[in-house]
């Protein structure tokens, strides 16, 4: 088996926390939203899940809910987390705190490579998150897990399918998505491929 087929990255969204009961945009890293009880426990059943399978490294974002969701599922194993800022939210701006359909009603009207007010484009994020996919594959762990946000999972997860994201996929919280470097290195070139392509 070549070399790069036996390393693995396994994704998840965050358990479940108090913007997504709320239904609030929250992708300010200062504003510090916490999971819920039941995020708590979303995060200890990711663990349960993962109890087997060797960690080398954990990435979250810089957002609480992702290091909460690491800490909560790795408690009692000894594995260096790291802060990856490129994988943050969306940076919705003047958006940040405001009911979701306001954010869903500004992005029907919009195009991907229009930025929210004060914020950034849908195709911004992209490109981040390849950059920050490209800088894990860079890394030599041979199992790192990665917890990011339902925007990075649907568009890497379908980028590393080679398929277009679809909205009406559900991204549950805490589910591991798994994929080899292969998968990951399909990603990349995808997320890539997608913002150019809304370039003028």
């Amino acid at each position: 088996m070549p070399a790069e087929a036996s390393r693995l990255f396994v994704f998840a969204r965050h358990a479940e926390s108090a913007a997504n009961v709320a239904h609030v945009v929250s992708s300010d890293p200062s504003r510090l939203v916490a999971l819920t009880e039941r995020g708590q426990a979303q995060a200890r059943a990711l663990g349960a899940q993962l109890a087997s399978v060797h960690i080398d490294l954990a990435v979250g974002t810089r957002l609480l809910r992702t290091q909460q969701t690491i800490e909560i599922a790795l408690a009692g194993r000894d594995v260096p987390v790291l802060v990856e800022p490129g994988f943050d939210e969306l940076r919705a701006g003047d958006l940040d705190g405001a009911p979701m359909e306001a954010y869903r009603s500004w992005k029907r009207q919009h195009a991907p490579d229009d930025r929210l007010p004060h914020g950034e484009s849908v195709d911004d994020a992209l490109r981040r998150y390849a950059d920050a996919l490209r800088r894990l594959l860079a890394r030599t762990e041979t199992v790192t897990l990665v917890v990011v946000h339902e925007l990075a999972l649907r568009h890497i997860a379908a980028a590393a399918a080679g398929s277009p994201p679809s909205p009406g996929t559900d991204i549950v919280n805490a589910a591991p998505y798994l994929f080899d470097e292969r998968a990951a290195r399909r990603a990349v070139a995808a997320l890539d491929a997608r913002a150019s392509s809304a370039r003028p």
